[in-house]
């Protein structure tokens, strides 16, 4: 009796088998493959390996028609080829995706800077050069694309304030591997990005070695106050390659990171940056900027870019012309500034209904971070007697996470803060052209210096050198 009522499954029906089988990962289908010739026959349905090539590999209808094969070939081709990068292929292949998509609408020239994937035997081959592993998401990510070609502007983002100016490139692995750093202070270092005009990169530790974490990313900054060279301290910038570019991509794709002439300019809005005052709206966005700051001696440059706009809805009697501007900058110790100047950067802007105006200016302070707040001070085109004030948010500025070098000498050079920074703060509306390039060369001779070579060798220097010129740029790195 009991063996009569045993349960077969050549007895049940197929749709909620399905069902069952539907929730099972690729791992679980083939393991119930090899239980019966009916799970066997069940788990090879296309549907359920069509949800699977959907949910690791983002395939669609149209590749599936392209290619001419089954869910299941599909998926088996796959796996066989990027199996290995299971857990990470789908959160970069999407990221790619997102970027790609909004790039070729907003500035479609980067995209035909991207270059094709990287071969898996490629990439063992740049672990055998430089005696090194690759994290397997980085690993991942180039195998969708190696990076792209050595062009300006950079995919991963510009800066540009008077006649400074920075863009990265994000670096093919050929190239970053002849950048692999084995010099004491930056041992097991990758280079990610090269920006040509400032030789600024961005790194990845490839080993927990002299403070760093395995896989984390950071500008690198030479401690000029240590005697020892090999001192080198860094601004954090990602705690893993996946972390670092998914929410640069994020960042882009959402607008947080405008789009300025056909470049990704990496300023920072914060939604709540934004004040009104009758028919005038002023919004702020920021920018750190690694290449010109230092933790030793605390010098942190930022740049800010300030929008100013007349409803168009305004009348057209409430035209009006800037005339000042008044600071109010707070350091974290709670200590304040004040500043008054005629105009923004040697401009009197006309303001009339519809009418936007913008401008970047920056600032510079030794304190991890502050704020600043303000107003501007317009009269009425119709009568200049009609002064009044326009509010300018509040807006913070706060130096990325750093960590100190591990190998500082106990014997500083007697360099002080104020020889670099007079204050803690200072408004750098009224820079003339030129000026704010003297304020770099002096700010960077010792940060920088001629690291270039050293970081990289003549070869890659020679390579760099050769890019500029057949594009007709200046080569200036500081």
């Amino acid at each position: 009796m009991a063996a009569s009522m045993a349960l077969n499954l050549d007895n049940l029906p197929s749709d909620p088998l399905l069902l069952i089988l539907s929730f099972l990962d690729f791992r679980d289908l083939v393991s119930c493959s090899l239980v019966s010739r009916r799970l066997n026959e069940l788990t090879g349905h296309n549907p359920l390996w069509k949800g699977l090539c959907q949910k690791h590999w983002l395939l669609t209808e149209a590749d599936k028609a392209q290619r001419g094969q089954s869910w299941k070939e599909l998926f088996r081709e796959f796996y066989a080829d990027l199996g290995h990068y299971i857990n990470h292929y789908t959160t970069l292949k999407k990221a790619w995706d997102d970027l790609k998509s909004y790039l070729g609408q907003k500035c479609p020239r980067m995209i035909a800077s991207l270059k094709e994937g990287a071969k898996e035997e490629e990439l063992d081959a740049i672990e055998a050069q430089i005696g090194c592993k690759l994290p397997n998401d980085y690993r991942c990510s180039y195998r969708i694309h190696n990076g792209q070609k050595l062009v300006v502007p950079g995919l991963m983002g510009s800066m540009a304030l008077s006649n400074h100016y920075r863009s990265e490139d994000l670096l093919d692995i050929e190239t970053a591997a002849g950048g692999f750093q084995q010099r004491k202070g930056m041992r097991q270092c990758l280079p990610l990005t090269f920006c040509f005009h400032t030789g600024l990169s961005q790194y990845m530790a490839l080993e927990s070695t002299e403070g760093r974490v395995r896989n984390e990313i950071f500008y690198h900054c030479p401690d000029q106050l240590a005697q020892d060279p090999s001192a080198i301290d860094m601004f954090i910038t990602g705690s893993s390659f996946t972390e670092w570019f998914t929410s640069y991509v994020q960042n882009v794709v959402t607008g947080e990171y405008p789009i300025i002439r056909d470049q990704i300019f990496r300023y920072v809005h914060d939604k709540k940056c934004v004040a009104t005052t009758g028919d005038i709206t002023v919004s702020v966005s920021t920018s750190f900027l690694p290449e010109l700051s230092s933790v030793h001696p605390p010098h942190f440059f930022f740049t800010y870019r300030i929008r100013i706009e007349m409803a168009r809805s305004a009348l057209p009697e409430s035209a009006c012309q800037l005339d000042s501007r008044y600071w109010k900058i707070t350091n974290a110790n709670g200590n304040v500034e004040e500043v008054r100047g005629p105009g923004v950067v040697g401009e009197f802007p006309v303001m009339t209904p519809g009418k936007v105006h913008e401008y970047a200016s920056c600032t510079t302070f030794s304190t991890t971070s502050e704020y600043m707040e303000g107003h501007y001070t317009f009269h009425r085109l119709k009568n200049k007697e009609e002064v009044f004030d326009i509010s300018i948010p509040r807006f913070h500025m706060v130096c990325p996470p750093f960590r100190e070098s591990i190998v500082r000498s106990s014997s500083v050079s007697e360099v002080s803060v104020a020889s670099f920074h007079d204050d803690n703060s200072s408004d750098t509306d009224d820079y003339e052209e030129g000026e704010l390039r003297e304020v770099y060369l002096l700010q960077n001779e010792n940060l920088r210096g001629s690291e270039f070579g050293v970081l990289y060798g003549p070869a890659w220097s020679g390579l760099c050198a050769q890019v500029l010129h057949l594009s007709g740029l200046h080569w200036r790195l500081h």
